[in-house]
């Protein structure tokens, strides 16, 4: 599914290292290690009327990232909320906004791999756009099964949220030629993982399942979800789900924060569920209606 372009982020300020420009100034140096080799990290958050969706969540996973990384001189979560508070006063934002919160490990004194020629500090860059859910939520999408690989901890641990997005690319491309609107990513022993942008669940015999998260991104709407499962009673467990659960379940749908939740109505030509269970629109008002509760401003 092609995203839309929303006319009023023509003229978009956005806050590149200390500084709130214009769209067209936005600019890192050649010299910064997002551009030489991916390295960075980075947050997707939305901005409801009431606030930021688990804000605090979200910083919690940036700097262990970054951590996880062994960056040098990373900026306070108070840093970033400033930042965050700059970039919405200067684009009159208020709510129905994406935000794309990249952490580099900032500018090097030369070109180069090596970690030491960073002697500047981070980079930090918060990119907020008018931006609705990114998904069709109401009718669902089509998925095919990709045949790339989700990273496991034995190359590059997928609970780091890093820049080096080429394999979910990959698999994004192999989606817009098969016509359909994602790409379901197994990992290494052909389990489920999850799909190339957001984590997938399944609804089986009244149970909520989603993959163990070994080669998947441990998503904070993932993770939302789960507990709300367990608040309201609903069986959710972590599994390894193998493709024929998943073309057999009663439900599939997707979360993330880019599109919140979103079902899944075919996988590989399959046509999912038949009609069987309704658990999924139950999960998606229950998050609609608690999630407000847990937005916070910065």
């Amino acid at each position: 599914m092609l995203q839309k372009y929303d006319r009023r982020n023509k003229k978009l300020k956005v806050f590149v290292n200390g500084s709130v420009v214009s769209r067209e100034r936005a600019k890192v140096s050649v010299f910064d290690s997002v551009v030489q080799g991916g390295d960075a990290v980075w947050e997707g958050l939305r901005l409801y009327e009431e606030g930021i969706l688990w804000l605090d969540r979200h910083l919690d996973r940036l700097v262990d990232s970054a951590h996880a990384l062994a960056f040098k001189k990373v900026p306070s979560k108070a840093e970033i909320r400033t930042a965050l508070r700059k970039t919405f006063k200067a684009n009159g934002m208020t709510k129905d906004v994406h935000i794309r919160l990249t952490l580099t490990r900032g500018e090097k004194i030369t070109s180069g791999m090596d970690p030491r020629l960073n002697k500047f500090g981070c980079g930090l860059i918060v990119l907020a756009e008018w931006k609705p859910p990114v998904y069709d939520n109401r009718g669902g999408i089509k998925v095919i099964t990709s045949t790339i690989r989700r990273n496991s901890p034995l190359f590059l641990d997928s609970k780091i949220h890093h820049n080096n997005l080429l394999n979910n690319i990959q698999a994004k491309i192999q989606a817009n030629v098969a016509g359909v609107d994602a790409a379901l990513m197994l990992d290494k022993d052909g389990f489920a993982a999850e799909l190339n942008g957001t984590n997938i669940f399944a609804v089986s015999k009244d149970r909520v399942l989603t993959p163990f998260a070994t080669a998947c991104l441990p998503g904070i709407t993932r993770g939302y979800v789960l507990e709300l499962a367990e608040k309201h009673g609903i069986p959710a467990v972590e599994a390894n789900l193998s493709l024929t659960d998943l073309y057999t379940a009663d439900e599939l749908f997707c979360t993330g924060t880019m599109g919140e939740l979103t079902p899944i109505v075919e996988l590989d030509g399959r046509k999912i569920g038949r009609g069987r269970n309704k658990l999924f629109r139950k999960l998606e008002k229950l998050f609609e209606k608690e999630l407000r509760g847990h937005c916070i401003m910065p």
